[in-house]
Order: structure tokens, then sequence, then C-alpha cells
């Protein structure tokens, strides 16, 4: 009996190890061999796990102080809706230094629908890139036949957190806009390459517009085709195989290249227009050195792959160092990228996957990589969204070819698989919450950075606006330290001041900065609340001249004129008690006369009358008043 046991109870393991080794087998061959049933399960799989990953972000606010404001919040043209002016708008402006009219028009049809709700914004954003993560997979199923390694690329995309920023920021829309149409066109591509004509050309074309009307980074999409060229569409004549997995007739690389032309003259077209958009904006102030410039590039281009390796500490904006980076961080960066390179030349006929992917990451970084330097940022993850997906090529791709060259088994890949997965997505999730405020997010930056001045000075607005002032004031003197030639610090340290009924101090912040002021709304601002604050102290002679300059720049001014009436009713109340007279309380009738006071006028005539009967003006004055 307990033989017999023992061998039912073997046979019972063996038929359950058969069955486990069957399930393994049937799952390896459904991501192994492309088909309609198992790519539509695999597509709602990646929506579904993407919408939950993200699905914080639908609740957050938006991100008052850092474009969302200009992009959404005050913006009068996006809040219009989508009507022909809006329309008319988003097509000519140039406004915050970009051209992307698509952007806007988008922005403007979330607020037709959801008006300032940010949750409507925020699933907007979502179910963008929730577009763009099935696509991907889609194209690349399409054109390599290998489902499994499209599937993890995809999933990578969708929940790496270098892409939170993206996602969860309402104002950049227009990257995950732009991703979508740059792979729309990338398989308009894909159906050209198969039968080539004038209709499908003008299809891609069409798309290609739309991606760089969402966002100039895209430029380098004609590049990305040649690259896709040689794989892993296989196109070029001469240089390998037809593909098995997509086989699409092949040309010369001239023909191939000259095809490219028209959409090159797009790209430098758009280029044209953002150079123009960033100028006139004020975008490209930051003048630095070419040599500064490129040695940040060389060094950015490996702190992306970095990043993308190791995504911790990750700010939403990263201080450019100028010429503070040191000899070693620049020489490793490049022997890194010199490296690889040389690695993936030698791979090019053996794993053509390799190059392209590396290629794509160089590439399509070029725009933003601070060659041509805009704004002060020394990169950024948003940056990334694109580019990173070569890596993720080179990465799946490069991984599985040597899993299969080392005869590593479908479940021990796949478990590597899912603990890669599921600390990427710990790690979202962790950088999710960030975007929960932007006091959150400004102090996670200020912490993950050094010597930030714009997040220092971001942290403080953003408490300010929490009314939190004492945790504002800290942040604000270490942006004037970091940066004593901004007036921004000082204006803001003096609101602080004002708020915290510090007149005193707030004035000494407002003297300091007048000088730096070139901006004429902000120096009118300035005096405006100079004036009000030196009414509070008492010092009526620099309260005026403070309202006389607002009024000098701005003669109608209404804040400014009720200032100044009122210091000079002050002024005159406080010599009239000081030194009563008839001409001081004549003045003082003349105020309150004018300012429609009618009772106070005729009693402060009647006493300078008391105090000088011959004063004729006053007489004057009353009788015309009584008559009234």
């Amino acid at each position: 009996m307990p033989r017999a046991a023992n061998q039912r109870r073997d046979n019972n393991l063996s038929r359950a190890s058969t069955g486990t080794a069957g399930i393994s087998q049937k799952i390896e061959s459904a991501l192994r061999e492309p088909s309609r049933k198992s790519n539509i399960v695999i597509c709602l799989l990646l929506a579904l796990a993407t919408l939950a990953i993200y699905s914080p972000a639908i609740g957050h606010p938006f991100i008052f102080n850092y474009d969302d404001d200009v992009y959404v919040i005050n913006n009068p043209h996006v809040q219009s809706g989508l009507s022909w002016n809006a329309v008319a708008w988003a097509v000519t402006s140039t406004q915050y230094s970009n051209w992307h009219p698509l952007t806007w028009l988008s922005h403007a049809l979330d607020c037709e629908v959801y008006g300032l709700n940010p949750y409507g914004h925020h699933l907007t954003n979502l179910l963008l890139h929730t577009l763009s993560v099935v696509l991907l997979f889609l194209l690349l199923t399409r054109a390599t036949g290998a489902v499994g390694r499209s599937l993890l690329v995809a999933a990578l995309f969708a929940i790496h957190p270098m892409n939170v920023e993206s996602v969860a920021w309402v104002a950049e829309r227009k990257n995950v806009l732009s991703t979508l149409f740059f792979l729309l066109t990338l398989g308009a591509y894909g159906w050209y390459a198969a039968k080539p004509n004038v209709k499908r050309y003008l299809v891609l074309a069409f798309l290609f517009v739309l991606a760089l009307a969402a966002k100039p980074m895209v430029v380098t999409l004609p590049f990305v085709l040649l690259l896709l060229d040689f794989w892993p569409l296989q196109r070029i004549q001469r240089w390998g195989q037809m593909s098995t997995a997509f086989p699409v007739p092949q040309v010369s690389f001239s023909r191939l290249v000259l095809e490219k032309l028209p959409l090159l003259a797009l790209s430098a077209a758009d280029c044209a227009i953002t150079i123009f958009a960033q100028r006139s904006g004020g975008s490209m102030r930051l003048v630095l050195p070419l040599s500064v410039r490129l040695e940040n590039a060389i060094y950015a281009y490996a702190m992306y792959v970095w990043k993308g390796f190791w995504p911790a500490r990750l700010a939403v904006f990263y201080p450019h160092p100028g010429a503070t980076l040191a000899v070693w961080q620049v020489t490793v960066a490049g022997l890194f990228l010199l490296l690889v390179t040389a690695l993936v030349w030698c791979q090019r006929a053996a794993r053509p996957c390799l190059i392209t992917g590396w290629l794509w990451f160089l590439g399509t970084l070029v725009p933003v990589i601070g060659l041509v330097q805009v704004g002060e940022q020394a990169i950024a993850d948003r940056y990334a969204y694109i580019p990173l997906i070569g890596i993720f090529v080179m990465l799946v791709w490069g991984v599985a070819d040597l899993a299969e060259v080392r005869h590593v088994n479908f479940g021990s890949r796949a478990k590597a698989a899912a603990v890669v997965l599921g600390i990427l997505v710990l790690c979202t999730s962790d950088q999710m919450r960030y975007w929960r405020s932007a006091v959150d997010l400004w102090a996670h930056t200020v912490d993950v950075t050094k010597d930030n001045f714009f997040g220092e000075q971001n942290l403080g607005a953003a408490l300010l606006a929490s009314e939190r002032y004492p945790e504002a004031e800290p942040h604000f003197q270490k942006a004037i330290k970091l940066r004593p030639s901004d007036p921004g610090g000082y204006l803001n340290l003096a609101a602080v001041f004002a708020l915290t009924n510090r007149p005193r101090d707030a004035v000494q912040e407002y003297e300091t900065v007048v000088p730096m002021l070139s901006n004429g709304n902000m120096r009118l601002d300035t005096y405006e609340t100079l004036g009000r604050l030196y009414s509070e102290l008492g010092q009526y002679s620099k309260a005026r001249a403070s309202f006389q300059e607002v009024l000098r720049m701005d003669p109608q001014h209404a804040d400014a004129k009720e200032g100044l009436e009122k210091v000079e009713l002050s002024d005159a109340i406080r010599n009239v008690a000081e030194s009563p007279s008839g001409e001081g309380y004549f003045r003082l009738g003349q105020i309150f006369q004018r300012a429609g006071r009618a009772p106070e006028a005729q009693s402060a005539y009647r006493q300078a009358l008391v105090l000088n009967p011959k004063l004729g003006e006053a007489q004057k004055a009353l009788e015309t008043l009584n008559a009234q």
C-alpha cells in the first residue's frame, strides 16, 4: 500500500509538472507566433495596466506655477474652447516660445468638455499615453514578428518612471500628443513601404505634420525612418536579406534618402518656426560657450542612459551646471558613449537591432540635448520619452538574444522580466506621489538636486500660495543667495514680508530690487506696492513719490490714483492736526471735494474760514458746494 500510494503521488506530480510545462509552452508559443486574438488580449492587458498605474494622476490638481497656468489656468484663448477665434490663435501663435497649434487645440477641447476641472485634463494625458503604449506594441510586433519582445518594450515604455513627468503634467500634453502622431507616422511608413505610392506618402506626410504641430521635438523623424529601413524593415538593397516578418520591396539607399527629402523640408520649416518662437519668447536667453554646451551634451547623453537604468532621484527641473562639470565627468561620459557606439557598430551585421536602437536614442535627443540651449535645464525627464524607446529595444532584443545563446528557458526569462517590471512599477508609483501638489513636486526637486535656484523659487511660490509664509521665506532667501542678480527672489521675499506684517523689511527688499527691473509691468506693480507700504508706515512723501511714478508710467492706473488720494488726505489731516491753519483746512477741503465727500469738504472749508476769514478761495468753494 505505501508503495502504491507513493506511485500515485509521483504520477500526480508528473502530470502537474507536465501541465505547468504545457501552459508555459503555450504562453511561449503565443508570444513567439503573433495571432490576432493573442494581440488583442495583450493590448487590453497593456492598456489596463497603464491606466491602473497612472490612475492617481487623475485626482491631482494643476501645477499652477509651472506652465499649467500659462497653458490652461490663465489662458483665455484655451478657456474659450473650440471656437474659430481659438483655432486662429492656435495656428498663428508663437506665445510661450513654441508653435504647437495641435497642442493648443487639444487643451481647448479639454476646456470645452471639462472646463477647468483638472480631472479631465489629466485623463486626456493618460489616454494618449495608453494609446501610444498599445500602438508601440502593435508596430513592433508587425515589423518584427516577435510578440514577447515587443510586449516587453511596450511595457517598459508604459511604466518607466522617467515617463511620469510626461503623463502626470498637464502642460506636457505636447509630449504625449506628438508621440502618438510620431508612432502613427511610423505605422503609415510601414504601410507605404509595403506598397509605395503617392496616396500613401501623402498620408504619411500629413501625420508627420500633425506630429510637428504638437511638438517640434519630432523633427528627427525622417532620420528615424532611415534607421527603420535598415532594421527591422530591411528595405535597403544589397544590405541584407528581405525581412521575413514584414516583407517589403527593397530599393537602393539613394532612393530611400530621396523619398525622405520632402519630410526633411517639413522638419527644416518647423525648425525655423521654432527658433523664431523661442527667440521671441526669451527661451534662448542662457548664452553659453559652444565648448560648455558640447560638454554638457556629452554628459547629458550618459545621464539619460544612467537614469534609464537607475531611475532614482528624478526631478522636474535639473539646473544647468554651466562650466562647473568636472573633466573626469565629461571624460567618463564620452568614453561610455564611444564604447557603446563601437560595440553596436561591431554587431551591426549580427544584431542590427542594437545599432538601430542606439542611433534612435542618440538621434531623437539631438533637438533637446543642449547644443542649442533652450531654457535653463541641463536635462529633462520628459525629453527621454521617445529616445528611451531605442534603449528599450536594444536592451530587450540584446538580452533575449543572449538568453537564447545561453539556452535560458522561457520560465526563467519570464521571471526576470516580471521582477524588473515589478521594480519599475514601484518606482513609478513612488514618483507619481510627488505630483500631488506643487509643494510636493518642488520640495522633492529641491531635495534631490543641488543649488537649484529655479526649484527654490518655485517651492517658495507654492508655499506662498498655500499661505505657509514662514516656510516660504528661507527658500526665497536661498534663491537670492544662489542668484543675487535675479529680481524674482527679492520680489517674492518682499511679498512674504508684506503678508506677515513686516512692512519695513518688505520696503527694503522692494527698494533693492527696483534698479534690477527692466520689465515695465513689474516696475509699475513694485512702485504701486511701495506706495501702499509707505502709506502704512506713515512715510507720506515717499508714498506720494511712488504713486506718482506709477501714474507717470500709466496715467489711468486706478489703484495708484486712489492710493495717491489717500496719501494726500492722510498728509493733509496730519498737517492740520499738527499745525492748524486756514490754508491747511482749505487744502483738506479740496481733497475731500475731489473724492466726492461733500459734507467733509464743507466742514473743512468752514473751519478754514474760522481760522482765516479773509480766505476768499475757501468762501467761494463753500458757496459752490452749498449751491449744488
